[in-house]
This record gives C-alpha cells, structure tokens and sequence, in this order.
C-alpha cells in the first residue's frame, strides 16, 4: 500500500513532492541516485571480458540484466565480486560447464569461504548472490528446475543489537556544538534512520510542520516509508537550515552537489565519542538506530508500530529489540532474587 504522502505519475514512478520547505528555483538537474549504473555496468563488463571463468556468457548475461532492472549499485557490486568468486571456485574443482552443477558444489564453496576466514554473514550473502544467479539460469532456461530444490542454510549468530546507555547519550549529546553535527546525529538518534537513508534524504523530503521525512526507498529493502522528528531533532534541524548552502540539495551534503559520504559521517560520530570519553565502549553509528528502537520500546510502543518505523519487512528483525527491553521481565527477575536473598538471610 502506497504511503498518502507518495505521489505517483504515469508509468508508476514514484516521485518526491515539495513538502515543508521551498526552495529557491535552480537550473540544476535533481540528482538521479541510479546514474553511474551505466558506467558500473561497463565497467563490469570490461573486467569480465578479461578473465577466464566458466559460464562467462551466462554472468554476463546477468549482469547485464541486472542493469537493466535499475538494480542499486551496491547490490551490482556485491552479486559480481560473490559470482566471480564462486566461478573461479567451480573451475578449481575441474569443472567447465555450469550444467554440470551440483548441491555439493554449493556445499564445498560454502565450506571453502569459511576456510579462508571469511565471516558468516558475508558468506551468506555471497550463497545468497550465487543462488539468485542459478535461479535467474534457470527462468532463463540455462539451466535445469532442479536446482530450485536446493536449500542449503547456514545458521548465522543471534548477536543482541547495541543500545547506547541512557547517561552515555548525554554525555555525546552535551559535546556536539556544531549545527550540522548536532542535526545528522539527533536525527538519526530520533528516526531511526539507517545512516545511507539520511545521507540520501534531500532537503524536498523534509516536512517540518507535520514533523516527519520521507524516506522514498529504504537502504537495506527498497521500503519507502514515514518517519517522525522530535522537538529537539526539529530545533537541531531548523538551526542547520539556517546555516546551511540553500542551494545544495541534499540536507547533508559533502563535495558539489553530492551527498555527505558514509566515511565522513561516521569520523565525526567517531571525533565525538572521543570527545564525550566513550571511545572504549564499541559503539557504532548504527548504534543510534538500536537506540531509538530500545527507547520506544521501554515507553511501551508496540512491536508492529517500531516495525514501521524501522522499515523492517519481517518482524522477527524487531523483535531482537524486545530482548534488550523487557521490564517486565527484569521486574519479574529482580523480585524473584529479593525472596531468594530474603530467604537466605532468614537462614542465617
């Protein structure tokens, strides 16, 4: 279901409207976030033409394909380098002929990945990379349906997310001076946005009066979705807006007219923890998110609304949360060891 706030054109194409704030006219063209695809693509390509791969027809068939389907760049990346893995792999093993594919194939890549040490959630994705390439074979009638059967699952580590302690917040928040630090963290802190999706967000997907942002396409699952500002993000925002180049596009902009990078966004959280004495603690940008999700549900927002507000497409992911949050559960905890303890001290 389609979000009011979106508004859609002929074809289907889902467009930003001017929301909250109004810029000044400019002859510039709106950034396009899909524009070097062409150029990935090409780029791909000339570097698949130079190696020796079996199926070098079918993986570059889909790629291309991949292209075609506006697939996000990261995602192109990530499919090329796990094929080009799997494919050198499966000419290790003596074979030529991606007909000639088995289960143990699968299997014995899987293993050979994490023989080199890599870490089972990039081992997964790049299984996950190689499954979807067969499956597109496969539709593609390259390849047999047998395939289709095939499951192979690899059980990946239930880590609890990492929530900022509540003093620790206040004392991050209390070194941050600078308007448009202050902002980009506040807002991540408040919304939690994943930090690709504020970077992203252009000035137009701001809506002040009615305290929210769109977000037109989520980072991780392309889920557009609303997400609602605080009093003190909104103040933190209006001060950046004041201070800002009105003639940028994007709310945090780096170089021209191109979005604050992910490696400068993360050295200032990183310069303010130094600041604030929490550099020892491990926590990460994406900790704010954890936090946000932590807080809403200690002040008793239920699980399907956080889901919302998350962009998680399966409540499992937000449900992690509620293992970080369960008063009840310490209440129930801390009553049963008084009694224990009363017990105890009765016996003495």
């Amino acid at each position: 279901m389609i979000h009011p706030a979106f508004s859609e054109e002929k074809g289907g194409e889902m467009v930003r409207p001017r929301l909250g704030i109004t810029k000044a006219p400019s002859n510039k063209k709106e950034a396009n976030p899909h524009k070097n695809i062409p150029s990935l693509i090409d780029q791909r390509l000339q570097k698949l033409s130079q190696m020796e791969l079996p199926a070098k027809a079918y993986f570059t068939r889909y790629i291309r394909w991949k292209g075609r389907m506006n697939h996000k760049p990261k995602s192109i990346s990530g499919c090329f380098k796990s094929i080009e893995l799997f494919l050198s792999f499966y000419a290790s093993l003596g074979k030529s002929q991606l007909e000639e594919i088995a289960k143990v194939d699968l299997e014995a890549f899987v293993e050979h990945e994490q023989d080199r040490g890599t870490k089972i959630t990039s081992t997964k994705t790049r299984l996950k990379h190689v499954l979807a390439f067969l499956r597109f074979l496969v539709e593609e009638n390259c390849l047999t349906q047998r395939i289709l059967i095939w499951k192979i699952k690899l059980k990946l580590p239930d880590f609890l997310p990492r929530a900022i302690n509540p003093d620790d917040v206040s004392q991050l928040l209390l070194v941050i001076k600078k308007p448009r630090d202050r902002a980009l963290i506040l807002v991540l802190l408040r919304t939690g946005m994943r930090i690709g999706e504020l970077l992203n967000t252009r000035v137009v997907d701001l809506d002040l009066r009615d305290k929210k942002i769109l977000i037109y396409e989520g980072e991780k699952n392309s889920l557009g979705r609303v997400v609602y500002l605080s009093d003190d993000a909104i103040f933190a925002i209006r001060l950046w807006l004041s201070k800002r180049d009105r003639e940028k596009t994007f709310l945090f902009y780096g170089w021209g007219d191109k979005p604050l990078g992910y490696s400068t966004a993360r050295l200032i959280f990183v310069k303010y923890l130094r600041e604030a004495g929490l550099t020892n603690k491990g926590y990460t940008v994406h900790c704010l998110r954890h936090t946000f999700a932590t807080e809403l549900l200690n002040a008793g927002m239920r699980l399907e609304c956080l889901q919302q507000l998350l962009g998680h497409y399966n409540i499992e992911m937000t449900r992690r949360y509620a293992r970080l949050s369960d008063k009840t559960r310490e209440t129930e905890y801390f009553r049963a060891m008084a009694r224990i303890e009363g017990g105890m001290d009765e016996n003495s």
